[in-house]
């Protein structure tokens, strides 16, 4: 199925037919078939809808760059169009980053949030790195002829560009950059719901600290930390789908006690109160 938003035909499915509704927002340049093994757990008990963001998968990218508002706002369309009255958020890396935009700047109604090593943290960044990007500035200053520039901008980028950013189609990398560089973590204390947070002990793309602070920062939130896993900690370690159905479960706990009895029934995680 596809919704019109603007001049973006964003693809999304709909699983399921419970009354409560959970909306999955999958990470930057992932889409739907990650979570189809957390989508057959809990698709008999809701309603489920999951999208491919502009640019990836089956939806087209606009002529225009994007930012993380633009995103959000997208979404509110998204929710408001399909009628779906107090969402339940699951979200990993980007797809988190997207909630918390969503849920702390335009402070929507949602029922619950889940945060899978979520992104939205902007940490400074290492001396290598920084070095790197100057670097990369002053060389890219360079006056040439237009038509070797692009050439020599993309060679600039083979050499000094992360590997995310070289794979990426080049109309997406302004987007690309305008995202990682707006910070969320201000936001964090503005989120009021219950809010799983679930982690991979050995990431490194979004590290534990990252988690560790966001717990500290959302009033009612808990923090599972999966052993011996990465950033993809839902696909290493299928125990995290268990951890979200025991939490979508509870009703009137909170967030950090429901996170509490997860820990402990999986053998492979440990947790953390909030």
């Amino acid at each position: 199925m596809y919704f019109k938003y603007k001049d973006i035909n964003l693809y999304y499915e709909q699983y399921g037919n419970g009354k409560e509704n959970i909306i999955i927002f999958p990470g930057w340049g992932d889409n739907r078939l990650s979570f189809i093994p957390m989508i057959n757990m809990l698709k008999n008990d809701f309603s489920i809808y999951i999208v491919d963001y502009p640019g990836f998968g089956k939806s087209n990218f606009p002529n225009n760059d994007l930012n993380i508002l633009d995103y959000a706002y997208m979404f509110v369309n998204f929710i408001n169009n399909n009628k779906i009255n107090n969402p339940i958020l699951i979200g990993h890396s980007f797809g988190g980053r997207i909630i918390i935009a969503l849920c702390g700047i335009l402070k929507i109604n949602v029922q619950k949030i889940i945060l899978i090593d979520s992104a939205g943290i902007k940490r400074r960044k290492k001396l290598f790195v920084r070095t790197k990007e100057r670097i990369y500035k002053r060389l890219k200053k360079i006056k040439l002829p237009k038509c070797i520039f692009n050439k020599y901008n993309e060679l600039l980028i083979k050499i000094f560009g992360s590997s995310d950013f070289k794979n990426l189609n080049p109309s997406i990398r302004k987007t690309f950059i305008n995202i990682v560089n707006y910070d969320l973590t201000d936001f964090l204390t503005n989120i009021k719901e219950p809010t799983l947070i679930i982690w991979g002990e050995k990431d490194q793309d979004t590290p534990l600290a990252d988690g560790i602070l966001m717990e500290k920062k959302i009033k009612d939130s808990g923090l599972v930390i999966i052993k011996n896993t990465h950033h993809f900690c839902y696909l290493e370690n299928f125990h995290v789908n268990y951890i979200i159905r025991e939490f979508l479960k509870t009703t009137t706990a909170t967030a950090s006690s429901a996170s509490s009895t997860a820990g402990r029934k999986s053998t492979s995680t440990t947790c953390s109160r909030g």
